[in-house]
């Protein structure tokens, strides 16, 4: 099955990283966010979010573990999701979704499956799960 819905960043507040030891070409940092869906896809999630990345060249990689909560299709409860993207600032590649095995509970409890984020030319967000419930 495939739920769709939009979502907008409520909140992105950096976190403190401690210096590395090992210095690379981009920075690392570390954020918390929080976002609200709407569609099939309806609610709001917890974000930890890392990355390196250059923000002047809009050149890096991401990788997020959210925390949602809501509902998918009209079934609602919580699960974990993954995701990840690399850019080289014209574009993104090495798009990454995964559903968190065992994370669902209520009626979304047993939850699996994979999706993709993108962003529209007028900058909507957008989100998609390719999912199967027990």
């Amino acid at each position: 099955m495939r739920a769709t819905g939009t979502f907008a960043v409520a909140d992105f507040t950096a976190a403190p990283v401690p210096a590395p030891e090992i210095k690379t070409g981009l920075p690392v940092g570390v954020a918390t966010m929080r976002k609200t869906f709407t569609g099939e896809v309806d609610g709001r999630s917890e974000t930890l979010f890392t990355a390196a990345f250059d923000p002047a060249s809009g050149t890096g990689t991401y990788v997020a573990m959210e925390s949602f909560e809501g509902s998918i299709a009209g079934r609602a409860g919580t699960f974990n999701f993954v995701h990840s993207a690399t850019t080289t600032g014209d574009d993104r590649q090495a798009e990454f979704l995964a559903i968190v095995p065992a994370s669902g509970t209520g009626d979304l409890a047993g939850i699996r499956g994979a999706g993709g984020l993108t962003v529209d030319q007028e900058g909507t967000h957008r989100i998609w799960f390719d999912y199967e419930l027990p």
